[in-house]
């Protein structure tokens, strides 16, 4: 059976000035973590959901993705930034340490707030909203755990919200 591991966040929230909607994760799982970057896993969705969002080419290097998100006024972070898991399993997440969302958003001009899937959203709830009192819509997840949704109806979905 797989073990508990104390994970920290180890790359930093993509944003700039010109920021105007965040999209919230809940902490990079196990194949983001190792390339380094968000939603690394070749199976999730997110790049090509945006991609399509956006009505642009589908990103593949990290610059690429930063470019494309910056080119939209789009920020990307996760909720967590530590906590103990098992693998890459949502469910199995605790002793979380959120992120610190409230210093983000006093650098930005962000004025929507997306999860990425509705951990993300009730980890939110939990330990930033009161903070922040800034309301957040929940997407789906772009995570291939989330086989129920497509390409096409995440891409209907994220992009009449966005």
């Amino acid at each position: 059976m797989a073990e508990y591991q104390h994970i920290c966040h180890t790359f930093k929230p993509v944003y700039d000035e010109n920021s105007k909607i965040l999209i919230l994760g809940s902490l990079p799982s196990v194949k983001s973590r190792e390339e380094g970057f968000y939603y690394g896993h070749p199976q999730n969705r997110f790049w090509k959901v945006l991609a399509a969002v956006f009505s642009c080419p589908v990103p593949t290097t990290i610059e690429e993705k930063k470019e494309m998100l910056l080119t939209h006024h789009a920020a990307v972070w996760d909720v967590i930034e530590s906590c103990d898991i098992i693998g890459s399993s949502d469910s199995s997440i605790k002793n979380v340490v959120p992120a610190d969302i409230g210093a983000l958003l006093n650098k930005t001009n962000i004025c929507s707030i997306y999860a990425n899937g509705k951990k993300a959203e009730s980890l939110y709830q939990k330990y930033i909203f009161p903070k922040t009192k800034m309301p957040i819509v929940a997407l789906p997840s772009t995570s291939p755990a989330n086989a129920a949704c497509s390409l096409e109806k995440l891409v209907e979905i994220w992009g009449g919200e966005i």
